[in-house]
């Protein structure tokens, strides 16, 4: 049907000429780190700033995006997630054949060809990529879609006759191909001029041409079929687009249209879309010619995604995921109706399947052990198991799930790579597995933990996760136990969080997690954009409104400061923190100082708040230990969290419990217990090194006395290699050495001097990031030990770090009165002046 020439990419011109080549696509681990080391240094008050920044300079401070980087996207975990496609098992993405034969649609990572009349769903792809999103060309010959290596996408074009492939790719993202009604061109989206951009293919010249070019991300292109027009979405609005004038008109719109993916009829007159409730997603009609009014088709079982048209029109599959997250095809009548599964009754894999029964036993123990499991084939394919949810983890570029002790997985004859882990304190695990008959093969995997929280009296907590946020799943509180269980964690608090104007999971609010098993409770993210998250943890009741200030359209005008939440929690005996505070390295540098949360010092320096998120796949630890540093040092008693922030049903998301705490509380292991332990201070924080730090064997919370000789006593236990440890009086470093090149443990020990007032603490931070750490560098923080009494200063740290806070809050309040501009806000006003005035006794 088509010739193809071989040509190269222009990347800076408008029409770019396509690679038709073979390639062996495999997935790619990315190790991004510094090895950089001072060894046997002993540095004694040096700026822990310059020590740190020496150890891990080469790492990025925070995690910002596992595919090419996308233009003007500052979050891309919502492109990654929302816009980028999800690996399923069962029917993703449908795309009924010109024929009314046959349904293409990805599962497991392939496409597959789904006969109507006999039922059986065939294989069609086998590559070493992950394909997704198919789309027919209108004479049937042909298939386009998204490969998918773990680190870029492209689009390939597979010609179902003579099974050659032609490649459309560029170092950019390259999603969503359609063909054109006459099947002249393919439109697909593409970021190969930095922002995602709706592009055309002319299959006659071999030329690409930039369509739709703006600000922001355009995606999801749907020609129509007369030529003259099509649709297509941001991540906010699906909009008709004039090809012969360049005019637009918005057809619907709202903050945040998340996973919404429109399909025009094949005449062109109606469009199907799946739209997001308060809640979930409803398949929706309107007529693009009078989009004023759109007609509800069913929400099905509230997750109905990727709808398309049939050929002839009368019926509208789409994919839905069930309670134990399989996807399943369905349709409804164009007209409306009762929605219709579809059944696939074979499996088709084009060759003989068997089963692998993988195992995982902890060391001692023939008990067998949760974990989490990666598994690829000889050509880097991901194997998944037959229910439940896969996940990508952005940070090494790898599918995960989990597994209760025992899991089974289909696969066809050859050869399989598995890792296992479990939690944050068993290293990495990998076998080779030889599967070469059609019997089935039981494999044991033996985890060896490199140090036991239980045995030693800590308890772990994630403070910051989200348990459902407009991803393609619908969880319920019972899916975080078998999460908890692989991640070895003990105390989960999932955030009820906005998604713009939607405040999802408040049915779960007071839900109560089994006895005699991990810990969850329920607690709240406040979210003024404008002045700093805020966390509440153990309210007996949510704080209204959850959502305020310039950048939200209802409230925007509201004056009202973040001390208002944090009174609300302190009233209801319940914990407050700042969440991912900060995610550059420096908060008082030129550009770092205008990034910090506008409220954090006001609130800081006036006692407001109990914990700080130190650690954050969001924000930078590094970074974040500095501001925090300051707090301390004029005398607050700030204690330390751990929290991961991912969106729980997203398939690109990490592992929750990946950043956490572990909180000291001699084993006992209840709620109060744990919480009035957290606030205390009893805790370090940590992506994958522990510490177990002590000053006269006193650990952190507690205080020693100030004297010319106290021996302090240092553990380092870590399943990852970690650059270096070191003590940190004050916000200077003390004391440093090298850490470990590989899992295992360590000890130190020493002796030192200490001033009358303060605090001291141990870090261990650097090295490459890997399983099982998801976090861009490693990193482990203790809470302070105080000497003398807690809150106790020293008083040129003192000085110096008012002054420098004080400088922080001038920039804060320069940005809320650019904000607010001529809205008036005493009530704000007044909170700044307040800290200010207790800054300017403090630098006295």
């Amino acid at each position: 049907m088509f010739s193809y020439q071989p040509s190269q990419i222009l990347s800076k011109f408008q029409e770019h000429r396509v690679m038709n080549i073979t390639r062996l696509y495999n997935l790619k681990s990315y190790f991004i780190a510094s090895s950089l080391f001072m060894k046997n240094a002993f540095i004694r008050y040096t700026a822990l700033g310059v020590f740190i920044l020496m150890t891990v300079s080469s790492v990025f401070p925070q995690w910002t995006n596992r595919y090419p980087k996308v233009s003007g996207m500052s979050h891309h975990v919502y492109l990654e997630g929302y816009v980028l496609p999800t690996l399923s098992v069962g029917p993703m993405g449908p795309a009924p054949s010109p024929s009314e034969k046959i349904v293409a649609f990805s599962s497991r990572g392939w496409i597959w060809l789904y006969e109507n009349k006999s039922k059986t769903a065939k294989r069609l792809t086998r590559s070493g990529g992950m394909d997704f999103r198919p789309t027919w060309s209108p004479d049937g010959s042909s298939l386009a879609f998204v490969r998918d290596d773990g680190s870029d996408t492209w689009i390939v074009i597979l010609d179902l006759i003579n099974r050659q492939e032609m490649v459309i790719n560029t170092p950019a993202l390259e999603l969503d191909p359609v063909f054109s009604g006459d099947g002249n061109y393919l439109y697909f989206a593409s970021a190969r001029n930095g922002t995602l951009d709706i592009w055309r293919h002319n299959f006659q010249s071999s030329l690409d041409s930039i369509i739709i070019e703006k600000p922001g991300s355009q995606f999801r292109p749907q020609p129509h079929p007369d030529g003259e027009s099509l649709v297509y979405s941001d991540p906010n609005s699906i909009y008709l687009w004039d090809l012969n004038t360049g005019d637009e008109e918005i057809l619907q719109s709202e903050q945040i249209i998340s996973m919404t993916r429109p399909a025009l009829s094949p005449k062109g007159d109606l469009l199907v879309y799946n739209w997001p409730t308060q809640e979930n997603y409803e398949l929706r009609l309107l007529n693009i010619n009078n989009p004023k009014s759109t007609v509800f088709l069913t929400s099905a079982n509230g997750l109905p995604l990727s709808p398309n048209w049939s050929a002839n029109g009368n019926w509208i599959y789409f994919s839905e995921a069930d309670e134990n997250q399989v996807f399943q095809l369905k349709r409804i009548s164009s007209v409306g109706g009762f929605v219709e599964i579809v059944p696939i009754l074979h499996w088709d894999w084009g060759e003989p399947t068997t089963t692998i029964n993988l195992v995982t036993k902890l060391k001692g123990s023939n008990k067998p052990a949760p974990s989490r499991l990666s598994v690829v084939d000889a050509n880097g394919h991901p194997i998944i198991p037959n229910n439940g949810q896969s996940r990508f983890d952005g940070q090494n570029g790898r599918v995960f799930f989990y597994s209760k002790g025992e899991i089974q997985l289909t696969v066809t004859p050859g050869t399989f790579h598995v890792s296992a882990v479990q939690g944050l304190t068993t290293p990495e695990l990998t076998k080779e597995i030889k599967v070469k008959s059609l019997l089935e093969k039981e494999v044991t995997l033996e985890l060896e933990p490199i140090w036991d929280s239980k045995k030693n009296g800590w308890v772990s907590g994630d403070h910051h996760f989200h348990l459902n946020y407009g991803g393609p799943y619908r969880l319920v509180p019972n899916d975080i136990l078998p999460m908890m269980d692989a991640e070895a964690l003990d105390v989960a608090t999932p955030q009820l969080a906005n998604l713009h104007n939607r405040f999802e999971d408040q049915k779960y609010w007071g839900w109560k997690s089994p006895e005699n098993g991990p810990i969850i409770i329920f607690a709240q993210e406040i979210r003024s954009h404008f002045l700093g998250h805020l966390g509440l943890i153990g309210t007996s009741d949510l704080y209204w409104p959850w959502i305020w200030g310039p950048g939200y359209q209802v409230y925007s005008s509201d004056d009202r400061p973040n001390a208002d939440p944090l009174a609300f929690a302190k009233e209801q005996g319940a914990l407050s923190m700042y969440v991912h505070p900060f995610s550059s390295r420096n908060p008082f540098s030129e550009n770092g100082i205008r990034r910090v949360p506008i409220e954090i010092v006001a609130d800081a320096t006036l006692g407001l708040f109990d914990l700080i998120e130190l650690v954050c796949l969001w924000s930078d630890e590094i970074g974040t230990s500095q501001l925090w540093y300051r707090f301390l040092n004029i005398g607050v008693p700030i204690a330390i969290s751990g929290g991961t922030d991912v969106m729980n049903n997203f398939y690109r998301t990490m592992a929750i419990g990946t950043t956490r705490n572990y909180v000291y509380t001699s084993g006992v292991r209840d709620w109060q217990t744990y919480a009035n332990a957290l606030k205390s201070g009893q805790s370090f924080v940590t992506n994958g090194p522990i510490l177990d730090f002590a000053v006269n064997n006193i650990k952190p919370g507690g205080t020693v006395s100030s004297s010319s000789d106290l021996n302090w006593t240092l553990d380092l236990h870590s399943a990852i290699g970690v650059d270096s440890v070191a003590i940190v009086l004050n916000g200077k470093t003390v004391w440093s050495t090298e850490g470990l090149n590989d899992p295992g443990s360590r000890s130190y020990k020493g002796s030192m001097s200490l001033p009358a007032g303060g605090w001291i603490a141990a870090t261990a931070v650097g090295g490459k990031s890997y399983w099982p750490m998801m976090d861009s560098y490693p990193f482990a923080h203790s809470a302070p030990i105080w000497i003398g009494s807690k809150g106790s200063t020293e008083t040129e740290p003192r000085k110096k770090a008012a002054k420098e806070l004080l400088s922080l809050l001038d920039v804060s309040e320069e940005r809320l009165r650019e904000g607010y501009s001529d809205i008036p806000i005493p009530h704000l006003q007044n909170h700044f002046n307040e800290a200010r005035k207790r800054l300017i006794e403090l630098e006295k």
